[in-house]
């Protein structure tokens, strides 16, 4: 009887060894980047309770409405992979009350999500983000912050043309204005707009200006620019300042409300092209009252939000190299069984101090040995016979020039700098 063949789910990726350092780079840079900006790590679970995301990325949305991955545990609670980062690090700063902290929390997180649509380019339903989050602050310039620290981000890793879009989506007045004014320009033609942007008329108009099916129909729509009241002009105006003085280039995009219900004031996306139509890389806003939505205190909040499977597949369409990982310092050949027993030996005690040292585990000779070393692109092999061993000395190899010469087994790490 045939055995059952297994393959990955659809929508998921094996990243394997020659891809993995990518990420690893990518991920290097976000780290080293936060730790600049001053952004703390924080780790959240992967799975939530469903209601944490109805109520915090909005029940009107696609990815509550369709896209999550649902499911009910042994003890009957409706529970949700995570198809977003904020939700889940919100909860975590009420739960474990970070707002008591005197200063503004600054966090940053790098994980996996999961979203239930058609796979395509540089999309996946395991799909991994980047994403920072900063809490306890109005001043606008926290938010030129977040913003030029993801713009940084792309140039940290040679990403070519980005570009950043922003917008204000005010707050609850001026969106209740604008609302109005929106609907009057959508009615006379719901009839021939999709049953996405017909069902968004009726619980959230905001959203039909996010649809990717009937953009060609809004360019007379009004702008929510026009309904700002004083307040939210004014902080709008203030980010922009901010931005300035970075030399952070943007431009207004008066149509961008982003996907999720939580945002005000500030909206952003950073664009990039490089995967066909989709050109959009990462991007964020101001959710001034999610934290209170979820059980805190009214605390504002903003952040972004950046997938790395895009990143990664737009950085090799523009033939972006990333930095390589260091390679092997070392490949240890043993002619003999002594000699196998002192390699060992000298392995491990390379490793502690450091260094990265591998060495035939399958019994080959000498020739494929050094083959292997150069596959692994090895700085030095190190060879040691019966007649080295007997000596306590070792024979090193450049892999670069092939110089070759003696050391003492006790000085072979000074031997490697």
């Amino acid at each position: 009887m045939a055995k059952e063949r297994f393959e990955k789910p659809t929508g998921t990726q094996d990243v394997l060894p020659g891809a993995v350092e990518k990420w690893q780079v990518v991920e290097a840079k976000a780290r080293e980047l936060c730790r600049r900006f001053n952004y703390r790590e924080i780790r959240t679970p992967l799975f939530e309770h469903t209601g944490l995301f109805e109520r915090g990325v909005g029940e009107t949305t696609d990815i509550v409405e369709g896209e999550m991955y649902t499911f009910k545990d042994k003890g009957d609670r409706d529970l949700a992979l995570r198809p977003e980062g904020t939700a889940g690090v919100v909860r975590a700063y009420v739960q474990n009350k970070l707002y008591g902290e005197p200063d503004v929390s600054k966090l940053y997180y790098i994980g996996p999500m999961f979203r239930y649509e058609r796979p395509q380019a540089g999309r996946y339903r395991q799909f991994h983000q980047f994403g920072i989050e900063a809490f306890g602050a109005v001043d606008p310039a926290i938010d030129a912050e977040v913003i030029s620290l993801g713009y940084q981000f792309y140039i940290d890793l040679g990403l070519k043309d980005v570009r950043v879009e922003l917008n204000s989506v005010g707050n609850a007045p001026s969106r209740a204005a604008y609302r109005e004014k929106l609907l009057d320009f959508l009615r006379p033609m719901r009839e021939s707009l999709c049953s996405d942007c017909q069902r968004r008329m009726e619980r959230n108009p905001l959203r039909v200006l996010d649809c990717k099916v009937d953009q060609d129909k809004f360019g007379g729509a009004p702008s929510i620019l026009d309904s700002l009241d004083e307040e939210c002009t004014e902080h709008f105006a203030k980010v922009k300042g901010h931005l300035d003085v970075m030399g952070v280039e943007y431009s207004i995009n008066p149509r961008l409300v982003r996907g999720l219900d939580y945002y005000t004031h500030t909206a952003f996306e950073y664009k990039a092209a490089g995967i066909g139509s989709i050109d959009t890389v990462g991007g964020g806003g101001r959710y001034n009252g999610l934290v209170e939505e979820i059980g805190g205190p009214d605390q504002p909040g903003i952040g972004f939000g950046i997938g790395l499977e895009r990143i990664l597949l737009i950085l090799e369409n523009q033939g972006v190299t990333l930095e390589a990982a260091k390679p092997l310092d070392v490949y240890f050949v043993a002619l003999g069984e002594a000699a196998d027993l002192e390699i060992t030996k000298q392995l491990f005690r390379l490793r502690s101090l450091g260094f990265s040292a591998e060495r035939d585990y399958l019994g080959r000779k000498m020739k494929a040995q050094m083959k292997s070393a150069d596959r692994m692109s090895a700085r030095y092999t190190a060879i040691l016979g019966e007649d080295e061993l007997n000596s306590g000395v070792i024979a090193l190899k450049s892999m670069e020039t092939g110089e070759q010469r003696t050391v003492k087994l006790e000085e072979l790490a000074q031997s490697l700098n």
